[in-house]
């Protein structure tokens, strides 16, 4: 049993990274999709219960908001794994202004998003945690996450 949980800004591909690595063996939570936060309590709930495999594809950028999916996996015996994608301001701003309508994040909310980001640690109670980025052919590159690791440019 497991729990994925993302963490990172608007525009830097958690949703898509979710589908081309999870969406076949994982239930995907979404608060964009559920629209509010006692749905989304009540599918985590029932996937706990079920033992069913999920992924968190919200922004989780405070370790407070990502607490409570880390609490409540643990103690339904489930192993919880991180992953930080860790884009650029400049390449998530680049990525949301292709998405369309009510999709697209105005550009201070993204911006704010990234001045309350705190990285993840393994002192909140993941299992794993790796750092997903992107290289030079817009494919994701994950590695296992360094503690104390220096942010990326975020310019």
């Amino acid at each position: 049993m497991e729990a994925i949980v993302l963490i990172g800004i608007q525009g830097s591909g958690k949703s898509t990274f979710y589908s081309q690595r999870f969406a076949s063996t994982h239930a995907r939570i979404s608060l964009d999709e559920l629209k509010t936060r006692r749905r989304e309590q009540e599918v985590l709930e029932a996937y706990l219960r079920l033992g069913r495999p999920f992924v968190i594809d919200n922004t989780n950028v405070r370790a407070a908001d990502r607490a409570r999916y880390i609490a409540a996996a643990k103690a339904a015996g489930f192993r919880v794994t991180g992953y930080f994608l860790d884009a650029s301001l400049r390449d998530a701003l680049r990525r949301n202004k292709l998405r369309a309508g009510k999709e697209a994040i105005p550009v201070p909310g993204v911006v704010g998003t990234l001045k309350r980001l705190e990285r993840p640690s393994f002192q909140e109670g993941f299992d794993e945690l790796y750092s997903v980025s992107r290289d030079d052919d817009d494919q994701f590159v994950v590695t296992p996450f360094a503690e104390g690791a220096a942010a990326r440019g975020r310019n």
